[in-house]
């Protein structure tokens, strides 16, 4: 293969890559999603049309060849930055880029998660600087300042041990530090089902989303209001969501879950985290269509009828 047939594939799969990542964004949006924004309601100050806007300007940077992952990654935060003027897609971006980074590489025949988990071990410090400068320009509600490991000083280690510190406050942190594990053996099998089952794409992405909720106490909630209001949430959406994932069909569901969409929005509760999971599931589903996925993993029948058991009282929600 000559350098410029090498360069053409090279841009047809940065395309296609780009392609699936849009995609992704889009349907995620068409979800009902109950305290998001989606295409029935927006929310928290935000519409569909800022996040349509921030995945059309973060694709190009985030499909950029030669970029390691933190470059990747600030780049694509400074083009949201600078086309809608908040933070609409830190979490998104920062799920999404050690997969896109996977994906553009040609010369790797292994399957999309083992090449992601090649790009999580060889990130090094440079990159973690990379995604501290991301997290410091998109300035997400509620970050605080930690004493080991601040965003806003030089990095000390690399992404991996960073995220692992995290892992047990903050989701997407837990997915780098177990190889994006509940994403590949749980969540993208459960949309797979689903879908297969409602044939309804946007409903399957709705379940996904839900599941997710009722199984993690949203970490953006839980940085900006505490851990009792998002665990709180969780108890909340559980029963529901394991209904829905359970059911036959899901739009007598659509009643129900508009009500708690309207019921988060007035209280200001933004499971913005939950969210981000579910557009890099979309994204995996889209990348990886081939690879073989745990149908026993997603058996809903495991799924917990109830939210975690802790002994905080339940706030109002």
């Amino acid at each position: 293969m000559t350098a410029q047939s090498r360069g053409e594939c090279g841009d047809a799969a940065r395309r296609r890559i780009g392609d699936a990542y849009r995609a992704a964004c889009a349907l995620e949006l068409d979800a009902l999603k109950p305290g998001n924004v989606h295409r029935a309601s927006a929310g928290h100050g935000m519409t569909v049309a800022d996040f349509l806007t921030s995945a059309a300007v973060s694709a190009d940077p985030l499909t950029a060849p030669g970029l390691g992952l933190g470059e990747r990654v600030y780049r694509a935060v400074a083009a949201t930055r600078a086309a809608v003027g908040c933070n609409t897609n830190l979490g998104i971006i920062l799920l999404c880029a050690p997969l896109i980074q996977a994906a553009l590489d040609p010369a790797d025949p292994l399957m999309l998660r083992a090449r992601l988990l090649s790009v999580l071990r060889t990130a090094d410090r440079r990159d973690m600087d990379g995604l501290n400068r991301a997290i410091r320009l998109a300035a997400p509600g509620g970050l605080g300042e930690s004493a080991q490991h601040d965003v806003a000083a030089p990095a000390t280690a690399a992404p991996l041990a960073v995220m692992a510190l995290a892992a047990d406050r903050d989701l997407i942190a837990a997915q780098y530090a177990t190889g994006f594990q509940d994403l590949f053996e749980r969540a993208v099998p459960l949309f797979v089902q689903l879908q297969a089952r409602w044939q309804d794409p946007a409903w399957a992405a709705a379940g996904l989303y839900l599941d997710f909720l009722g199984r993690f106490p949203d970490t953006h909630i839980a940085r900006k209001l505490g851990p009792a209001r998002a665990r709180a949430l969780t108890r909340r959406a559980a029963p529901i969501a394991a209904d829905l994932v359970r059911a036959a069909r899901p739009e007598p569901f659509r009643e129900a879950l508009l009500g708690l969409d309207r019921d988060l929005k007035e209280a200001g509760l933004n499971p913005g985290s939950c969210a981000d999971l579910t557009v890099a599931c979309l994204l995996i589903a889209r990348l990886a269509p081939a690879d073989p996925y745990s149908s026993a993993a997603a058996d809903t029948r495991r799924i917990p009828r109830t939210g975690p058991d802790t002994p905080d009282p339940m706030p109002a929600i």
